[in-house]
């Protein structure tokens, strides 16, 4: 072969290959062109799917309001919404975390859930969960325990009942259960408070012996639940909500340092817890250290309290006034029968209350009376003053009976002109007396 042919092959070969070569690589370029575009497109697609599934209900979510069956849920105390979603993706309520998290950052005003315990349903679209969550009809109602409260119902002069502690149980908890087996009634309670072990209960130790002291009376617990809001669990039996009940009262009741203030004033702890409950019922807004002295005047000398709250405890129907039968009764709470104090709290004290026992107002008052229907109320340390005070508290009507007799008893005109011979009771007597006990439905 001559060195021209291979220079032409050479050449050719180059030629050849330069025209060739250059739609080859197009090509590879055209096919990683389209193999980008592909998986943009993949990618794109994937993003749709999942976005659609999310908000679909297909496969992360379900669809609806729910499947019927409620289901109770906890916000607790300092909680955020974010903070349930693998509680609910775990019984079911939604079905995945990620789908209510993405329903919760979307939803205006999810931050601003209050703690408690809410009514929602098995399976519900996490949108819905949200929605139920922020919705205060769902919220279980939160038990209400006003001042003064008493355990049972208390029947008032013309017919209004006064519900009780175990009656408002009753009703929160069956709000929440419609269904019998769910409810507990103001019986069942009542007998959890009768019989279950005190220490189970968590009754505080500086209360037990004159609890038990008390046998199976359902009252026997009484003042040991402090006047408050509560957030009840409506999966717990009597006696748990009880002792849930009593371990936080008493906690709030150690606070206040009764044991210690107890000393301070002669008394257990248990007879300052009862003290207060008169307090409590007998006391006008503003005046419960002064009352709290009253108390401790009276038991210092020694004279009988003789609060017409006291007697009204133990009565079936009761109003302001009190009638002689009535106070003549010997219980082991009415201080017209009896020194000293009652045997256990007549209510529920408030910490007010209870503040007041432990820091009395300094003064000799021996008396009080609340002289009009504004609750004007006098503190005297003298009886014929006092005397006086309480027929300005009789012409004001202030002890006026709705039970449809003359009230001929302690406060009344008898009583005025029987004090005036001596033979009153060393405070005059009457609930306007002392100007605290307003019953009431």
């Amino acid at each position: 072969m001559s060195r021209t042919s291979r220079t032409t092959r050479r050449t050719r070969t180059g030629r050849r290959v330069g025209r060739r070569m250059e739609p080859r690589y197009v090509k590879r370029r055209q096919r990683g062109l389209a193999v980008l575009i592909a998986a943009i497109v993949l990618m794109i697609g994937a993003v749709v799917y999942i976005g659609v599934r999310v908000s679909s209900g297909s496969g992360t979510d379900y669809q609806g309001e729910g499947n019927g069956e409620i289901e109770l849920v906890e916000v607790p105390e300092g909680s955020s919404l974010s903070e349930l979603g693998p509680e609910l993706e775990e019984r079911g309520i939604v079905k995945t975390d990620a789908a209510f998290q993405s329903a919760a950052m979307s939803t205006e005003g999810a931050s601003a859930i209050e703690p408690g315990f809410y009514r929602m349903q098995g399976e519900m679209s996490a949108q819905a969960a949200v929605d139920a969550l922020l919705d205060p009809d769902n919220r279980v109602e939160l038990l209400d325990v006003q001042g003064g409260a008493t355990l049972m119902d208390v029947t008032v002069v013309g017919g209004d009942t006064r519900y009780g502690i175990y009656s408002l149980i009753s009703q929160s908890r069956c709000g929440v259960h419609d269904d019998a087996e769910g409810c507990l009634s103001p019986e069942e309670i009542a007998h959890a408070g009768a019989t279950a072990d005190l220490a189970a209960l968590n009754v505080p130790d500086w209360a037990r012996e004159p609890i038990q002291a008390r046998g199976d009376d359902p009252r026997r617990l009484e003042g040991l639940i402090m006047p408050g809001q509560y957030v009840l669990n409506p999966t717990m039996s009597a006696e748990e909500i009880l002792a849930d009940l009593i371990k936080r009262s008493a906690d709030r009741y150690n606070e206040t340092g009764i044991v210690e203030r107890a000393q301070a004033v002669d008394l257990s702890p248990y007879e300052l817890l009862t003290a207060a409950s008169l307090v409590e019922r007998e006391s006008p807004a503003g005046e419960f250290d002064k009352v709290a002295r009253v108390i401790l005047n009276r038991l210092a000398e020694p004279m009988r309290l003789e609060f017409d709250s006291t007697v009204n405890y133990d009565v079936a129907e009761q109003e302001v006034a009190t009638t002689d039968e009535d106070r003549a009764r010997e219980t082991p709470w009415n201080t017209y029968a009896k020194d000293g104090l009652p045997d256990t709290p007549i209510a529920s004290p408030s910490a007010e209350a209870v503040e007041a026992m432990e820091h009395p107002a300094e003064g000799n008052w021996k008396f009080f009376v609340t002289v009009d229907s504004d609750g004007t109320t006098v503190f005297n340390d003298d009886y014929d003053s006092h005397l006086a005070d309480v027929n300005r508290a009789i012409e004001s009507g202030v002890l006026d009976s709705n039970r449809g007799e003359a009230h001929t008893g302690p406060g009344g005109a008898e009583d005025v002109e029987r004090a005036e011979g001596g033979d009153a009771p060393a405070d005059g007597q009457g609930a306007a007396e002392r100007g605290g006990e307003v019953i009431q439905p």
